[in-house]
Protein backbone atom coordinates (compact mmCIF):
# COMPACT_ATOMS: atom_id res chain seq x y z
CA UNK A 1 0.00 0.00 0.00
CA UNK A 2 1.53 3.33 -1.01
CA UNK A 3 1.30 6.33 1.25
CA UNK A 4 -0.06 9.54 -0.23
CA UNK A 5 2.48 12.36 -0.04
CA UNK A 6 1.40 15.98 -0.06
CA UNK A 7 3.91 18.47 -1.46
CA UNK A 8 4.30 21.76 0.34
CA UNK A 9 2.60 24.67 -1.38
CA UNK A 10 4.81 26.98 -3.40
CA UNK A 11 2.42 29.87 -2.87
CA UNK A 12 3.98 32.43 -0.48
CA UNK A 13 2.55 32.23 3.02
CA UNK A 14 0.62 35.36 3.92
CA UNK A 15 0.37 36.95 7.34
CA UNK A 16 -3.24 36.88 8.49
CA UNK A 17 -4.69 39.68 10.58
CA UNK A 18 -5.43 38.26 14.00
CA UNK A 19 -2.99 35.33 13.71
CA UNK A 20 -0.80 34.54 16.68
CA UNK A 21 2.20 35.97 14.82
CA UNK A 22 0.56 39.39 14.57
CA UNK A 23 -1.29 39.15 17.89
CA UNK A 24 0.99 37.84 20.65
CA UNK A 25 -1.84 37.93 23.20
CA UNK A 26 -4.08 35.64 21.16
CA UNK A 27 -3.02 32.48 22.96
CA UNK A 28 -4.23 33.93 26.26
CA UNK A 29 -7.30 36.01 25.40
CA UNK A 30 -9.05 34.38 22.44
CA UNK A 31 -11.67 32.70 24.63
CA UNK A 32 -12.71 35.95 26.30
CA UNK A 33 -12.81 37.75 22.95
CA UNK A 34 -14.96 35.00 21.46
CA UNK A 35 -17.51 35.02 24.26
CA UNK A 36 -17.67 38.81 24.17
CA UNK A 37 -18.13 39.22 20.42
CA UNK A 38 -19.67 36.12 18.85
CA UNK A 39 -23.18 34.73 19.18
CA UNK A 40 -23.04 31.73 21.48
CA UNK A 41 -24.84 29.20 19.30
CA UNK A 42 -21.79 26.91 19.20
CA UNK A 43 -20.95 27.08 22.89
CA UNK A 44 -17.32 27.68 23.82
CA UNK A 45 -14.72 26.78 21.17
CA UNK A 46 -12.24 24.07 22.09
CA UNK A 47 -9.25 26.05 20.81
CA UNK A 48 -8.19 28.80 18.42
CA UNK A 49 -6.59 27.44 15.23
CA UNK A 50 -4.21 29.57 13.21
CA UNK A 51 -2.56 27.41 10.56
CA UNK A 52 -2.80 24.11 8.69
CA UNK A 53 -0.69 22.03 6.30
CA UNK A 54 -1.60 18.61 4.96
CA UNK A 55 -3.57 16.82 7.68
CA UNK A 56 -2.09 18.88 10.52
CA UNK A 57 -3.34 21.98 12.33
CA UNK A 58 -1.63 24.41 14.70
CA UNK A 59 -3.37 26.32 17.46
CA UNK A 60 -2.69 29.80 18.85
CA UNK A 61 -0.41 28.35 21.52
CA UNK A 62 1.74 26.60 18.91
CA UNK A 63 0.44 23.07 19.55
CA UNK A 64 0.14 20.72 16.55
CA UNK A 65 -2.69 18.27 15.90
CA UNK A 66 -3.43 15.49 13.42
CA UNK A 67 -6.87 16.41 12.10
CA UNK A 68 -9.11 13.35 11.75
CA UNK A 69 -12.28 15.42 11.34
CA UNK A 70 -11.41 17.74 8.41
CA UNK A 71 -13.77 20.50 9.44
CA UNK A 72 -16.55 17.90 9.80
CA UNK A 73 -15.97 16.11 6.47
CA UNK A 74 -15.15 19.33 4.57
CA UNK A 75 -11.41 19.61 3.91
CA UNK A 76 -11.03 16.75 1.46
CA UNK A 77 -7.55 17.87 0.41
CA UNK A 78 -6.46 18.82 3.91
CA UNK A 79 -4.93 22.25 4.45
CA UNK A 80 -2.88 24.47 2.13
CA UNK A 81 -2.99 21.93 -0.67
CA UNK A 82 -1.05 23.49 -3.55
CA UNK A 83 -3.63 22.70 -6.24
CA UNK A 84 -6.46 24.22 -4.18
CA UNK A 85 -4.44 27.26 -3.13
CA UNK A 86 -3.26 27.90 -6.68
CA UNK A 87 -6.74 27.58 -8.17
CA UNK A 88 -8.40 29.91 -5.67
CA UNK A 89 -5.53 32.42 -5.78
CA UNK A 90 -5.55 32.51 -9.57
CA UNK A 91 -9.31 32.97 -9.68
CA UNK A 92 -9.19 35.72 -7.05
CA UNK A 93 -6.92 37.62 -9.42
CA UNK A 94 -9.48 37.57 -12.22
CA UNK A 95 -13.09 37.34 -10.99
CA UNK A 96 -14.42 36.68 -7.50
CA UNK A 97 -18.12 37.48 -7.93
CA UNK A 98 -20.32 38.50 -10.86
CA UNK A 99 -23.93 37.71 -9.74
CA UNK A 100 -26.17 35.13 -11.32
CA UNK A 101 -27.36 37.51 -14.01
CA UNK A 102 -24.26 36.11 -15.74
CA UNK A 103 -22.31 32.87 -15.89
CA UNK A 104 -18.59 32.15 -15.91
CA UNK A 105 -16.35 29.46 -17.44
CA UNK A 106 -15.78 27.83 -14.06
CA UNK A 107 -19.51 27.58 -13.34
CA UNK A 108 -20.12 25.91 -16.69
CA UNK A 109 -17.20 23.52 -16.24
CA UNK A 110 -18.19 22.57 -12.70
CA UNK A 111 -21.81 21.83 -13.65
CA UNK A 112 -20.64 19.63 -16.53
CA UNK A 113 -18.14 17.81 -14.30
CA UNK A 114 -20.63 17.17 -11.50
CA UNK A 115 -23.22 15.77 -13.88
CA UNK A 116 -20.55 13.54 -15.38
CA UNK A 117 -19.32 12.00 -12.12
CA UNK A 118 -22.94 11.66 -10.96
CA UNK A 119 -23.66 9.65 -14.12
CA UNK A 120 -26.68 11.87 -14.60
CA UNK A 121 -28.73 11.42 -17.81
CA UNK A 122 -29.19 14.04 -20.50
CA UNK A 123 -31.40 16.85 -19.29
CA UNK A 124 -30.03 16.82 -15.74
CA UNK A 125 -28.95 20.07 -14.12
CA UNK A 126 -27.10 21.63 -11.19
CA UNK A 127 -27.98 24.54 -8.92
CA UNK A 128 -25.11 26.02 -6.90
CA UNK A 129 -25.49 27.51 -3.43
CA UNK A 130 -23.35 28.05 -0.34
CA UNK A 131 -24.06 25.20 2.08
CA UNK A 132 -25.70 21.85 2.64
CA UNK A 133 -28.75 23.29 4.33
CA UNK A 134 -29.30 25.59 1.33
CA UNK A 135 -28.94 22.65 -1.02
CA UNK A 136 -31.62 20.83 0.96
CA UNK A 137 -33.87 23.89 0.95
CA UNK A 138 -33.71 23.90 -2.85
CA UNK A 139 -34.46 20.16 -2.92
CA UNK A 140 -37.41 20.66 -0.58
CA UNK A 141 -38.86 23.33 -2.87
CA UNK A 142 -38.52 20.95 -5.82
CA UNK A 143 -40.33 18.24 -3.83
CA UNK A 144 -43.13 20.58 -2.71
CA UNK A 145 -43.60 21.88 -6.26
CA UNK A 146 -43.76 18.30 -7.56
CA UNK A 147 -46.88 17.56 -5.50
CA UNK A 148 -48.40 20.71 -4.06
CA UNK A 149 -49.66 20.18 -0.52
CA UNK A 150 -47.97 16.80 -0.27
CA UNK A 151 -46.22 15.43 2.78
CA UNK A 152 -42.50 14.74 2.92
CA UNK A 153 -40.93 11.64 4.47
CA UNK A 154 -37.57 11.63 6.21
CA UNK A 155 -35.87 8.95 8.29
CA UNK A 156 -35.63 8.72 12.03
CA UNK A 157 -32.29 10.14 13.25
CA UNK A 158 -31.88 12.13 10.02
CA UNK A 159 -30.04 15.44 9.94
CA UNK A 160 -30.61 17.71 6.94
CA UNK A 161 -29.76 21.19 8.20
CA UNK A 162 -30.66 24.11 10.46
CA UNK A 163 -32.72 26.49 8.31
CA UNK A 164 -36.47 26.15 8.74
CA UNK A 165 -37.21 23.89 5.77
CA UNK A 166 -34.17 21.67 6.28
CA UNK A 167 -34.83 21.69 10.01
CA UNK A 168 -38.31 20.28 9.39
CA UNK A 169 -36.55 17.25 7.84
CA UNK A 170 -34.22 16.84 10.82
CA UNK A 171 -35.36 14.19 13.31
CA UNK A 172 -34.07 15.48 16.64
CA UNK A 173 -36.99 17.04 18.47
CA UNK A 174 -34.78 19.33 20.53
CA UNK A 175 -33.59 21.01 17.32
CA UNK A 176 -37.10 21.45 15.88
CA UNK A 177 -39.37 22.21 18.81
CA UNK A 178 -38.24 25.79 19.62
CA UNK A 179 -38.99 26.93 16.05
CA UNK A 180 -42.23 25.11 15.20
CA UNK A 181 -44.24 25.33 13.05
CA UNK A 182 -41.69 24.68 10.34
CA UNK A 183 -41.75 24.84 6.56
CA UNK A 184 -43.09 21.42 5.62
CA UNK A 185 -45.28 18.59 6.90
CA UNK A 186 -42.79 15.81 7.53
CA UNK A 187 -43.39 12.22 8.63
CA UNK A 188 -40.44 10.29 10.05
CA UNK A 189 -40.11 6.55 9.48
CA UNK A 190 -37.49 4.09 10.76
CA UNK A 191 -34.48 3.45 8.55
CA UNK A 192 -34.18 -0.05 7.06
CA UNK A 193 -37.96 -0.54 7.44
CA UNK A 194 -39.32 -0.69 3.89
CA UNK A 195 -42.76 -1.72 5.13
CA UNK A 196 -43.10 1.46 7.21
CA UNK A 197 -42.10 3.54 4.20
CA UNK A 198 -44.53 1.71 1.93
CA UNK A 199 -47.31 2.23 4.45
CA UNK A 200 -46.85 6.01 4.27
CA UNK A 201 -46.38 6.12 0.51
CA UNK A 202 -49.52 4.08 -0.07
CA UNK A 203 -51.62 6.93 1.39
CA UNK A 204 -51.01 8.75 -1.90
CA UNK A 205 -50.12 12.18 -0.52
CA UNK A 206 -46.33 11.97 -0.29
CA UNK A 207 -44.36 14.41 -2.45
CA UNK A 208 -40.89 13.12 -1.70
CA UNK A 209 -38.54 11.12 0.50
CA UNK A 210 -35.21 12.40 1.87
CA UNK A 211 -32.50 9.83 2.65
CA UNK A 212 -28.84 9.93 3.75
CA UNK A 213 -27.12 6.81 2.42
CA UNK A 214 -24.88 7.08 5.48
CA UNK A 215 -26.53 8.82 8.43
CA UNK A 216 -23.62 10.89 9.69
CA UNK A 217 -25.01 12.84 12.62
CA UNK A 218 -26.86 9.75 13.84
CA UNK A 219 -23.53 8.10 14.60
CA UNK A 220 -22.31 7.11 11.11
CA UNK A 221 -24.98 4.55 10.23
CA UNK A 222 -24.66 3.16 6.67
CA UNK A 223 -27.95 2.09 5.14
CA UNK A 224 -27.95 -1.22 3.28
CA UNK A 225 -27.91 -1.38 -0.50
CA UNK A 226 -31.02 -3.59 -0.43
CA UNK A 227 -32.93 -1.00 1.57
CA UNK A 228 -31.85 1.87 -0.68
CA UNK A 229 -32.91 -0.08 -3.76
CA UNK A 230 -36.29 -0.72 -2.15
CA UNK A 231 -36.67 3.00 -1.38
CA UNK A 232 -35.98 3.74 -5.03
CA UNK A 233 -38.55 1.18 -6.16
CA UNK A 234 -41.25 2.40 -3.80
CA UNK A 235 -40.81 6.10 -4.52
CA UNK A 236 -40.96 5.45 -8.25
CA UNK A 237 -44.07 3.31 -7.82
CA UNK A 238 -45.87 6.04 -5.83
CA UNK A 239 -44.68 9.06 -7.87
CA UNK A 240 -42.73 10.52 -4.95
CA UNK A 241 -39.36 12.13 -5.56
CA UNK A 242 -36.31 10.46 -4.02
CA UNK A 243 -33.75 12.93 -2.64
CA UNK A 244 -30.34 11.67 -1.56
CA UNK A 245 -28.65 14.00 0.90
CA UNK A 246 -24.97 13.47 0.10
CA UNK A 247 -23.80 16.56 1.98
CA UNK A 248 -21.61 14.60 4.40
CA UNK A 249 -21.17 11.25 2.67
CA UNK A 250 -20.71 12.50 -0.91
CA UNK A 251 -17.85 13.82 -3.05
CA UNK A 252 -15.68 10.74 -2.53
CA UNK A 253 -15.84 10.39 1.24
CA UNK A 254 -17.00 6.74 1.12
CA UNK A 255 -14.54 5.76 -1.63
CA UNK A 256 -17.07 6.38 -4.41
CA UNK A 257 -18.08 9.77 -5.71
CA UNK A 258 -21.49 9.43 -4.08
CA UNK A 259 -22.53 6.97 -1.39
CA UNK A 260 -25.78 5.96 -3.12
CA UNK A 261 -23.82 4.71 -6.13
CA UNK A 262 -22.87 1.61 -4.14
CA UNK A 263 -26.50 0.52 -4.44
CA UNK A 264 -26.52 0.98 -8.23
CA UNK A 265 -29.43 3.41 -8.18
CA UNK A 266 -30.16 6.97 -9.26
CA UNK A 267 -32.09 9.55 -7.23
CA UNK A 268 -34.36 12.25 -8.59
CA UNK A 269 -32.48 14.92 -6.66
CA UNK A 270 -29.10 14.94 -4.89
CA UNK A 271 -27.72 17.51 -2.48
CA UNK A 272 -24.03 18.25 -1.91
CA UNK A 273 -21.77 20.53 0.11
CA UNK A 274 -18.92 20.02 2.62
CA UNK A 275 -16.13 18.32 0.62
CA UNK A 276 -17.38 19.85 -2.64
CA UNK A 277 -15.53 23.12 -2.01
CA UNK A 278 -12.69 21.58 -0.02
CA UNK A 279 -12.98 24.36 2.58
CA UNK A 280 -14.63 27.04 0.46
CA UNK A 281 -18.37 27.45 1.26
CA UNK A 282 -20.08 25.60 -1.57
CA UNK A 283 -23.25 23.55 -2.01
CA UNK A 284 -25.14 22.07 -4.94
CA UNK A 285 -28.51 20.58 -5.77
CA UNK A 286 -28.47 18.19 -8.71
CA UNK A 287 -31.63 17.20 -10.58
CA UNK A 288 -31.68 13.99 -12.60
CA UNK A 289 -33.40 14.06 -15.98
CA UNK A 290 -35.37 16.74 -17.85
CA UNK A 291 -38.66 16.20 -16.02
CA UNK A 292 -37.16 16.89 -12.60
CA UNK A 293 -34.95 19.67 -13.91
CA UNK A 294 -38.01 21.51 -15.22
CA UNK A 295 -39.93 21.59 -11.92
CA UNK A 296 -38.51 24.90 -10.71
CA UNK A 297 -38.99 27.68 -13.26
CA UNK A 298 -37.25 31.08 -13.56
CA UNK A 299 -37.90 33.22 -10.50
CA UNK A 300 -38.86 30.36 -8.18
CA UNK A 301 -35.46 30.03 -6.53
CA UNK A 302 -32.16 31.88 -6.39
CA UNK A 303 -29.03 32.89 -4.52
CA UNK A 304 -26.63 35.83 -4.49
CA UNK A 305 -23.33 34.07 -3.93
CA UNK A 306 -24.04 30.52 -5.12
CA UNK A 307 -21.78 29.33 -7.93
CA UNK A 308 -19.49 32.33 -7.76
CA UNK A 309 -16.15 32.03 -9.55
CA UNK A 310 -14.09 31.49 -6.39
CA UNK A 311 -16.31 28.65 -5.18
CA UNK A 312 -16.32 26.98 -8.59
CA UNK A 313 -12.54 27.22 -8.85
CA UNK A 314 -12.19 25.57 -5.44
CA UNK A 315 -14.60 22.77 -6.31
CA UNK A 316 -12.96 22.09 -9.67
CA UNK A 317 -9.58 21.88 -7.93
CA UNK A 318 -11.00 19.37 -5.44
CA UNK A 319 -12.48 17.15 -8.14
CA UNK A 320 -9.44 17.27 -10.43
CA UNK A 321 -7.06 16.49 -7.57
CA UNK A 322 -9.17 13.57 -6.38
CA UNK A 323 -9.00 12.22 -9.92
CA UNK A 324 -5.33 12.94 -10.69
CA UNK A 325 -4.04 11.70 -7.33
CA UNK A 326 -6.34 8.64 -7.24
CA UNK A 327 -7.69 9.73 -3.87
CA UNK A 328 -10.79 7.56 -4.08
CA UNK A 329 -8.43 4.59 -3.89
CA UNK A 330 -6.66 6.15 -0.93
CA UNK A 331 -9.97 6.80 0.83
CA UNK A 332 -10.89 3.14 0.46
CA UNK A 333 -7.48 1.80 1.48
CA UNK A 334 -6.89 4.08 4.47
CA UNK A 335 -10.49 3.67 5.60
CA UNK A 336 -10.08 -0.09 5.66
CA UNK A 337 -6.78 0.30 7.49
CA UNK A 338 -8.52 2.33 10.19
CA UNK A 339 -11.36 -0.19 10.43
CA UNK A 340 -8.97 -3.13 10.71
CA UNK A 341 -6.72 -1.36 13.21
CA UNK A 342 -9.44 -0.04 15.51
CA UNK A 343 -11.71 -3.11 15.49
CA UNK A 344 -10.86 -5.15 18.56
CA UNK A 345 -8.11 -2.78 19.69
CA UNK A 346 -9.73 -2.31 23.11
CA UNK A 347 -12.61 -3.91 25.05
CA UNK A 348 -14.50 -0.61 25.01
CA UNK A 349 -14.71 -0.64 21.19
CA UNK A 350 -17.85 -2.54 20.20
CA UNK A 351 -17.69 -1.98 16.44
CA UNK A 352 -16.47 0.32 13.69
CA UNK A 353 -19.16 1.40 11.22
CA UNK A 354 -19.05 3.27 7.96
CA UNK A 355 -17.34 3.30 4.60
CA UNK A 356 -14.17 4.91 3.34
CA UNK A 357 -13.16 7.84 5.50
CA UNK A 358 -16.50 8.35 7.21
CA UNK A 359 -16.32 6.07 10.22
CA UNK A 360 -18.10 5.71 13.55
CA UNK A 361 -16.33 3.99 16.44
CA UNK A 362 -19.04 2.62 18.73
CA UNK A 363 -18.05 2.56 22.39
CA UNK A 364 -19.61 0.57 25.22
CA UNK A 365 -20.64 3.63 27.25
CA UNK A 366 -21.33 7.35 26.91
CA UNK A 367 -17.68 8.36 27.06
CA UNK A 368 -17.14 9.71 23.54
CA UNK A 369 -16.86 13.29 24.78
CA UNK A 370 -14.15 12.32 27.25
CA UNK A 371 -12.27 10.43 24.53
CA UNK A 372 -12.41 13.51 22.27
CA UNK A 373 -10.85 15.60 25.05
CA UNK A 374 -8.15 13.02 25.75
CA UNK A 375 -7.39 12.73 22.05
CA UNK A 376 -7.01 16.50 21.72
CA UNK A 377 -4.53 16.52 24.61
CA UNK A 378 -2.60 13.80 22.77
CA UNK A 379 -2.57 15.77 19.50
CA UNK A 380 -5.56 14.33 17.61
CA UNK A 381 -8.76 16.07 16.51
CA UNK A 382 -11.77 13.74 16.49
CA UNK A 383 -15.48 14.22 17.17
CA UNK A 384 -18.30 12.71 19.22
CA UNK A 385 -21.18 12.12 16.81
CA UNK A 386 -23.26 11.13 19.84
CA UNK A 387 -22.40 10.33 23.47
CA UNK A 388 -21.17 6.82 22.66
CA UNK A 389 -19.79 7.20 19.12
CA UNK A 390 -16.51 8.70 17.92
CA UNK A 391 -16.68 10.05 14.37
CA UNK A 392 -13.65 10.02 12.05
CA UNK A 393 -13.85 12.00 8.81
CA UNK A 394 -10.24 12.92 7.93
CA UNK A 395 -8.87 14.46 4.74
CA UNK A 396 -8.66 12.14 1.76
CA UNK A 397 -4.86 12.59 1.75
CA UNK A 398 -4.39 10.86 5.12
CA UNK A 399 -1.35 8.57 4.97
CA UNK A 400 -0.79 5.10 6.37
CA UNK A 401 1.63 6.47 8.95
CA UNK A 402 -0.85 9.12 10.09
CA UNK A 403 -3.66 6.58 10.35
CA UNK A 404 -1.39 4.21 12.28
CA UNK A 405 -0.45 6.93 14.76
CA UNK A 406 -4.10 7.20 15.83
CA UNK A 407 -4.65 3.44 15.79
CA UNK A 408 -1.64 3.04 18.10
CA UNK A 409 -2.77 5.83 20.42
CA UNK A 410 -6.44 4.90 20.79
CA UNK A 411 -6.07 2.03 23.31
CA UNK A 412 -4.11 4.29 25.65
CA UNK A 413 -6.69 7.05 25.29
CA UNK A 414 -9.46 4.60 26.19
CA UNK A 415 -7.46 3.33 29.16
CA UNK A 416 -6.95 6.88 30.41
CA UNK A 417 -10.64 7.75 30.07
CA UNK A 418 -11.62 4.50 31.79
CA UNK A 419 -9.31 5.25 34.71
CA UNK A 420 -10.60 8.81 35.07
CA UNK A 421 -14.21 7.66 34.86
CA UNK A 422 -13.61 5.00 37.53
CA UNK A 423 -12.05 7.58 39.87
CA UNK A 424 -15.08 9.86 39.50
CA UNK A 425 -17.49 6.99 40.17
CA UNK A 426 -15.59 6.03 43.32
Amino acid sequence: MTETSVPKTSVPKLDTAGSSANDPGLAQDWGERYSHNLLGVFGSPQMCLVEGHGCHLTDAAGNSYLDLLAGIAVNALGYSHPAWVEAVSRQAGTLAHVSNFFTTPGQLALAEKLLSIAQAPEGSAAFFCNSGTEANEAALKIVKAHRKGGRVIALEHAFHGRTLGALALTYKEAYRAPFAPLGAEVTFVPAEDAAALEGELSKGDVAGVFVEAVQGEAGVIPLSADYLREVRRLTSEHDALLVFDEVQCGMGRTGQWFAHQAAGIQPDVMTLAKALGGGFPMGATVTFGPQISAILTPGQHGTTFGGNPLACAAALAVISTIESDHLLDNVTAIGQRLIDGITGCHPRVLEVRGRGLLLGVQLDADIAGEVVTAARSAGFIINAANPSTIRLAPPFILTEAEADSFIDALPGLLDAVTATTSEKEN
